[in-house]
């Protein structure tokens, strides 16, 4: 066996490909958008390589030409770790360990001669929100930009050596027919008793105009300094303008405080509903497709994506009133399609997060694990900090 670098357009095509034969049996692999992992890896559309970032990919081949597995290795140059600490991702391979060791070895060594002291994953070559974690548990189809695996994947990490980061829980519950936790009616009805707060839908020209000034502001107080970065205006607006195609106003929802907004919860179409007839191609006719799906086959589950409080209004009722006030005023209409609600994954190290979704009555529906090595082995390994 061994490991060629992927170096042009026929071994990117097999990259992809490589995939799609090893699940073609499987009923819950949905297969991604061929544009989205080819995105990732090219400096015209992943801006992480003007700012010093390096990707490379292997496929592991046997004496015949046969591929056997392929994976992909990074360096984000946004990462901050007290180690220096690159990315392995878009790892599958044939149930041999000899073989995914392989790709591992050939993943470690780049990282080793570029500096790294170790290696997370399996991740994504950008934002945490794609890409992120090995299935461990809830084999259900997955949600779009979210990696599904065979269960075996999870022995060969662990057997390699990788030692578990944290885990990620996607919680999942259905829009009708689930209660509140008491405490969290009464913190909700103190404050949806004040005129001094508002929850509201944006909509029309101002959910163009303003909504991403509000996302920003929110974020950036709620989530930046967990994150490691800031939001600029231009950033949230060009993520409202990517969103524009598949947005259901009705399923993004702000809090305000005497007219400033404290809070925010942003959801989506689960748009792999639709992807799944696509074949991964978003060309003429795979555009085709989707736009028949999206009107007449449309999702029936939302994907909460992301979901903030300013910290000087967190703890004190604002998330709870803000879910209550959505659910009263829309989510509990006849008329709503939507059945279910996945949460985008929320981290161990997040546990106001967690304890939020345990008052809504959600339940742990998929785990995904994200895990480290390091590269010295003698060094005292540390699990993700907690947020506080």
């Amino acid at each position: 066996m061994i490991a060629l670098e992927v170096k042009n357009p026929e071994e990117e095509r097999e990259f992809l490909e490589f995939a799609v034969r090893l699940y073609k049996n499987e009923a819950n692999w949905i297969r991604p958008l061929d544009k989205d992992i080819q995105g990732l890896f090219h400096p015209e559309t992943n801006k992480l390589f003007k700012l010093g970032g390096k990707a490379k990919r292997w496929l592991l081949k046997n004496e015949h030409g046969d591929t056997l597995g392929r994976i992909a290795a990074f360096i984000n140059p946004k990462w901050k770790e007290k180690q220096a600490t690159g990315g392995v991702g878009f790892f599958e391979c044939i149930p041999e360990k000899e073989a995914a060791f392989l790709l591992f070895d050939t993943a470690k060594e780049w990282l080793e001669s570029e500096g790294m002291e170790a290696m997370d994953g399996p991740v994504n070559f950008g934002e945490r929100d794609k890409w992120w974690g090995l299935l461990v548990d809830g084999f259900s189809p997955p949600n779009y930009n979210m990696p599904w695996n065979f269960d075996y994947y999870r022995a060969f990490f662990e057997e390699y050596g990788f030692q578990l980061y944290f885990r990620q829980f996607t919680y999942m519950r259905p829009v009708k027919g689930v209660g509140f936790d008491e405490k969290m009616i009464d913190r909700a009805n103190k404050i949806l008793g004040d005129p001094e707060f508002e929850f509201r839908h944006i909509f029309g020209k101002e959910l163009q105009e303003k909504a991403p000034q509000y996302f920003m502001d929110v974020y950036n107080k709620a989530w930046a300094r967990h994150m490691g970065k800031s939001l600029a205006l231009k950033e949230t607006q060009l993520m409202f303008k990517k969103m524009k195609p598949i947005m259901d106003p009705r399923l993004i929802y702000f809090g305000f405080h005497n007219g400033e907004p404290i809070s925010f919860f942003i959801n989506i179409p689960e748009i792999n509903q639709i992807f799944k007839h696509v074949n991964g191609k978003m060309d003429l006719i795979g555009k085709l497709k989707f736009l028949w799906n999206q009107k007449f086959n449309p999702p029936n589950k939302m994907l909460g994506l992301v979901f903030g409080v300013v910290p000087e209004f967190q703890g004190k009722g604002v998330e709870s009133a803000m879910i209550m006030s959505y659910n009263e005023q829309f989510a509990s209409r006849n008329s709503f399609p939507y059945k279910t609600i996945e949460m985008n994954w929320i981290g161990d190290f997040n546990p106001k997060m967690m304890r939020v979704c345990e008052q809504l009555n959600a339940t742990i529906y998929k785990t995904h694990h994200t895990y480290r090595y390091l590269f010295d082995r003698s060094k005292p390994f540390e699990r993700h900090k907690i947020f506080e």
